[in-house]
């Protein structure tokens, strides 16, 4: 069994804790939570507690604006794969732009497990080993309670992050013409009854290129899911079909149509919404989803070239 050191965020926005604990469930894992100084100190964090002979592989799951400025040490990191959930923002216009492939360019023999299908695409076209495993939703908490949902049309979640401008635009255009409500909930407990009361989930991911985790959470809560249209290679990875188990949309106007239609046929969207919530089941549970990441993990890495701060750094480890 592979033994795998997951360094992840002690203070994240969304709670990835199921994440984890999937990944733990298909390997010998060895999870650290790493406050704000230790992600901006990696090297430090490794002299002090890290032996990484100890480990088959060293999963980075840490802030990439951190991760950016460590190239140095990263380099020498033996074994290393780099879990990213946000490597869209390499290719739409935000302050990340083109900043995921300088990075790997430094790395290139470090394995990215991306959580965008096109993405992962993209990455490989570029020459890096990049790997595929979307998305997931928290299987534990996030269900389907049938109750009755008494809010139409809603999206939960930010609009403020300059990478989310084109959500936003459209979200407000759609308000305009519609009863939305566009909220923030509390984590846990909070956000589940939330969706529970939400018969048509909005989502807009527009520019992004992949599908947010938004997606599958609202599935899996039983809401219809409208998301906007991320591409056919997209869809086809994620066994996503229009009007069938959600609903895809390209344009405000085409939102509005299929809405329509389901407002008209109320037994339909049941249809979508129990085939939404049977799919993120069945495939998107974060115990499915860290099975495939530690599958990702399994397949031999790129050969690194030997430095000499690797083997400086060796000497130190073996003392621990």
């Amino acid at each position: 069994m592979l033994k795998v050191l997951l360094l992840v965020q002690k203070e994240q926005r969304v709670m990835l804790d199921r994440l984890y604990e999937g990944i733990a469930h298909n390997c010998e894992c060895d999870t650290r939570r790493l406050s704000r100084d230790e992600q901006a100190n990696l090297k430090r964090y490794f002299s002090d507690y890290v032996n990484p002979q100890k480990y088959d592989r060293i999963i980075f799951f840490v802030r990439f604006k951190q991760e950016i400025r460590q190239v140095g040490f990263i380099r020498s990191v033996p074994n290393l794969v780099i879990l990213e959930h946000d490597a869209y923002q390499n290719y739409i216009g935000c302050k990340y732009a083109g900043k995921f492939s300088a990075h790997y360019r430094r790395l290139p023999w470090v394995r990215v497990i991306s959580s965008g299908f096109m993405v992962s695409e993209q990455l490989r076209q570029e020459g890096f080993d990049a790997v595929f495993v979307p998305k997931g939703y928290d299987q534990t908490l996030l269900r389907d309670l049938r109750k009755e949902r008494d809010i139409e049309l809603a999206f939960v979640g930010s609009t403020k992050s300059g990478a989310y401008s084109e959500r936003k635009a459209l979200l407000d255009e759609f308000a305009k013409v519609e009863d939305l409500v566009v909220t923030r909930t509390n984590s846990g407990e909070d956000y589940r009854d939330t969706l529970n009361r939400i018969r048509f989930f909005v989502s807009a991911d527009v520019g992004m290129g992949e599908y947010m985790i938004k997606n599958f959470e609202a599935m899996a809560c039983g809401c219809v899911l409208f998301a906007w249209d991320q591409g056919e290679a997209e869809n086809q990875a994620l066994g996503f079909v229009d009007m069938e188990n959600l609903v895809l949309y390209r344009s405000l106007d085409e939102l509005r149509s299929k809405l329509a239609i389901l407002r008209s046929d109320p037994a339909l969207a049941v249809r979508i919404a129990a085939a939404g919530r049977a799919l993120a089941e069945e495939r998107y549970s974060f115990l499915q989803i860290g099975r495939r990441i530690v599958e990702a993990l399994d397949e031999p890495l790129r050969e690194r070239p030997a430095m000499g701060l690797l083997n400086r750094l060796r000497l130190r480890w073996g003392a621990k």
